[in-house]
């Protein structure tokens, strides 16, 4: 991930623009730094600066410079939503888990497995955890946490929903869903902009509701057979991973949007049948 190791050489700001993402993110790294060999940090920190200058360079004039500006606004974008996504996981799923007064064994490793799932090992982890443990002290709500999220990923729901997903994921890991858990849920999926339909279709996924097909594309059995339709092509196009790749998504949304993809491809097989479509 380009953008953590910005995070490492203290430019956070850059990547994320402070709030209270960037704020939990500055104290996660605070101890990050604090707690590495002080040439390690120090080699961090030059590097970044190094990286700073050579943004600052700009030896080609014309059609060139406007060209390399464009490619690095890109990066910089690609960067702010891949940033956003990881640190808004794992500080809602800290306030998420601390929802009911206290951390259960199975969330701790359910936030465990989603490192192991992203392929988060080393540095990137321990700051992921720092971040979690950061946030859920934090004096910042859930909410806040949820709009800066939302000001980094518009016109974006695929990654909104998977944010959704995977909280839903962590409160059930201990088989309780506490009221002030789908509270949280509900707070922040309203926050995102993530429809009923769509936050129905994610709860019975983990809960086992009876029209679960029909709810995986965010409808009720009562749909008809054209609005089955469009709501299938329309969500195939949003999640189709070759989408989600050249969009730049950060690595761990690939491969939940990928899971999602097929989901839905399952679900409309089921539905097919059924309608005899």
């Amino acid at each position: 991930m380009s953008w953590f190791g910005k995070i490492l050489g203290g430019t956070i700001g850059l990547v994320i623009g402070g709030g209270p993402l960037g704020a939990v993110a500055g104290a996660a790294i605070g101890h990050h730094l604090f707690d590495k060999e002080p040439q390690e940090a120090g080699a961090a920190r030059q590097g970044s600066t190094r990286r700073a200058w050579a943004f600052q360079e700009d030896p080609f004039p014309g059609a060139q410079a406007r060209h390399r500006e464009e490619r690095r606004r890109e990066d910089r974008h690609r960067e702010e939503r891949q940033a956003a996504f990881f640190l808004a996981l794992f500080s809602i799923l800290g306030k998420l888990a601390k929802a009911d007064g206290r951390i259960t064994r199975e969330q701790g490793e359910a936030v465990v497995s989603f490192l192991d799932r992203m392929g988060v090992t080393g540095q990137q982890r321990a700051f992921a955890i720092r971040v979690f443990n950061e946030a859920k002290n934090s004096p910042y709500s859930v909410e806040e946490f949820a709009r800066q999220f939302a000001q980094c990923t518009r016109n974006q729901p695929d990654l909104r929903a998977s944010l959704i997903d995977m909280l839903f994921e962590t409160a059930l890991a201990n088989k309780e869903f506490h009221p002030e858990e789908e509270k949280i849920i509900a707070s922040v999926a309203s926050v995102l902009g993530v429809s009923a339909g769509e936050l129905r279709a994610i709860k019975d996924k983990h809960l086992g509701g009876a029209d679960y097909a029909f709810s995986v594309l965010g409808l009720t059995p009562e749909a008809s057979d054209e609005e089955l339709r469009q709501t299938y092509r329309q969500l195939v196009q949003e999640y189709h991973p070759d989408r989600i790749v050249a969009q730049g998504m950060p690595q761990e949304f690939v491969e939940y949007a990928s899971e999602r993809f097929r989901e839905i491809q399952e679900a409309w097989n089921v539905i097919k049948r059924e309608r005899r479509l």
